[in-house]
Formats: C-alpha cells, structure tokens, sequence
C-alpha cells in the first residue's frame, strides 16, 4: 500500500495520520496532513526547501517534533510545504522540505496550526505498514 495520511476528529482540535512502508515515509504522510489542515495541499507548489533537524529520546517524541518544527518553519516563513524528504537515524531526524509562501488568494488558509500534542501520539508498524499520529491544536 503506498503511503497516504488522513484526519481524525479530536473535539476541537485536528488528529492527523501518515501511513508509510516505512517510519520515515509516515513522517512525511503526516506532514502531508499537516498542511492540509490549513489548505489543500495539492494548491502548494515546492519552489523553495527548508532544512529541518530533530533529536528527541523516542520515536514518538520524534515524530512530535517533526510536526512542531513545521509548524514553527510554516509560521515563521509564512509558507506551507507539499512535499517532504525524511530520514530517520535512531533519535535523530534529517529532512527537507519544500513549499512556498502563503498566497491567500490562491492559498485560502482556513485556521493558523499552534502546536502538535501528546494527545492520541503513536507511531508504530500495524501489519504491513507504520502509522504515525497525532493531534495538532487549531
């Protein structure tokens, strides 16, 4: 199954969810349903790439800080990402990521992401493929 991400509904909050063949493809899934918290991702053009570094002490701390390093390029670039590259080293996390600055007529942003919670985090491997999720406060 290719990699693919989803939301899940959390009150009055947003859950997002990346499904990949591998940890490191879920990341950049989860990433996918980031952005397409605010606008639809396929409206997001990748002319520019940000680098992005994580350490954390597990995986699911890591994912954690994946998402909230986005949200605070996203913020303070003022762009939204539509693709992402991860690699995965133990507890250290490598990526790029390419999007653009936020075009409000073309963009529609729909809610300003604050930060990614510890509220429903897991990544783990279910049968033949790892799921990572979390819940991002709106």
């Amino acid at each position: 199954m290719a990699g693919h991400w989803e939301h899940f509904p959390h009150n009055a909050d947003v859950g997002v969810r990346g499904f990949g063949s591998t940890a490191a493809e879920a990341f950049e899934q989860a990433g996918l349903a980031l952005t397409a918290v605010v606008t639809d991702v396929e409206s997001v053009e990748g002319r520019e790439a940000v680098a992005i570094k994580c350490e954390a002490p597990d995986q699911e701390l890591l994912f954690a800080d994946w998402l909230n390093s986005l949200i605070l390029e996203m913020s303070a670039r003022r762009m939204l990402f539509c693709r992402f590259n991860v690699r995965l080293d133990g507890a250290r996390l490598q990526a790029q990521a390419w999007g653009e600055r936020v075009d409000s007529d073309r963009h529609h942003p729909a809610v300003e992401i604050k930060g990614a919670t510890y509220t429903a985090l897991r990544v783990a491997r279910e049968r033949d493929q790892w799921v990572a999720q979390t819940v991002v406060d709106v």
